[in-house]
């Protein structure tokens, strides 16, 4: 029998530990949207691969909802998406948890109202044509919205459209209104007139955010490349946090979100003003209470549109804040 020495042993063993872990985020596929933020610059230059020595599957999605269904499936383990889809999700039993707070939504959702579709005021959508890809943050600000003014949603013909499709449709003229993200949202800007931003919104009681949520069986066996993820967008956001100016004058860092978001580079620092990216010492307080409740929040408001069937006694097993290193 072949004996083998104590450090050749180590070795050995340092070698299969890290193979495990190797292949283990080698079948890590993530799940992102256009949106845009200071983490775009951290994935263009492969940081979240470098951290968890693995490739990565990177997969672009239009919308929340179809993330979902990925995750559900298993095609997907981490993903990008809205606090109303995720809602949507956890009151219906996907398995996944919210692991990182990624943005409070401000100006970088809004609805826009197409020049010349007679739309002046919020009163004036009623009879008119609104597309916003359902199941999102903008499908549940359009409502929030729409209550807000007063206004009866079976008043108003609400399109089911994903962003691509509302930027064609707005461009034939076919849809007099939408609330939505960019690109499809400065495209919507450039002849078109802001009635509400999800920030404006937030002021009325219906704030909005996106998350970072994982499939709950892959965190469980790999917390360390979660742990990893999250340290890699924060120390992103630290970076555009330390010195936004500069930042920006970096043109590397806008080029790349350019790419990554098919935002106008012109439209990026009012887009990154717009939001509010949430740091390492944010989340822990984010991710708790505040979560929680507005998880429970927007279901009970979902369930009163009827988008979904019931309200969760508790969202607080769906939130962790186990995987951000303080």
């Amino acid at each position: 029998m072949k004996q083998y020495s104590p450090l050749r042993l180590l070795a050995a063993l340092s070698l299969a530990t890290a193979s495990f872990f190797a292949q283990a985020a080698t079948d890590l596929t993530v799940a992102y949207q256009t949106t845009v933020d200071p983490a775009k610059v951290a994935q263009a230059d492969g940081a979240y691969e470098k951290a968890i020595d693995a490739p990565i599957k990177w997969r672009k999605f239009d919308n929340g909802a179809d993330i979902i269904a990925a995750i559900a499936s298993g095609d997907v383990q981490i993903g990008y998406l809205g606090s109303s889809p995720l809602t949507a999700a956890i009151t219906r039993n996907v398995p996944v948890e919210t692991f990182l707070i990624a943005t409070q939504i401000g100006g970088a959702e809004a609805l826009v109202a197409r020049n010349g579709s007679g739309i002046n005021n919020p009163q004036d959508l009623i009879g008119k044509k609104v597309a916003v890809p359902f199941v999102s943050t903008g499908h549940y600000s359009l409502l929030a919205a729409l209550k807000h003014w007063n206004i009866d949603p079976s008043k108003v013909t609400i399109l089911n459209l994903a962003p691509p499709a509302i930027i064609a449709a707005w461009k034939r003229g076919d849809i007099d209104a939408t609330y939505v993200w960019d690109p499809a949202l400065g495209a919507a800007k450039e002849n078109g007139k802001v009635l509400i931003t999800s920030g404006e919104l937030s002021t009325f009681g219906a704030p909005t955010f996106d998350a970072w949520i994982v499939r709950k069986d892959f965190a469980a066996k790999h917390p360390d490349v979660v742990k990893a993820f999250a340290k890699v967008t924060l120390d992103a956001y630290a970076d555009y946090h330390n010195d936004p100016k500069a930042w920006l004058a970096n043109q590397s860092n806008i080029d790349k979100l350019v790419k990554l978001s098919g935002a106008k580079a012109a439209d990026i620092p009012l887009l990154l003003q717009g939001n509010v990216y949430p740091l390492a010492t944010d989340q822990a307080v984010l991710l708790g209470a505040p979560t929680t409740k507005a998880l429970a929040d927007t279901a009970a408001f979902l369930k009163e549109q009827g988008k979904v069937d019931a309200v969760l006694p508790d969202y607080a097993p769906s939130v962790n804040a186990r995987f951000v290193a303080q």
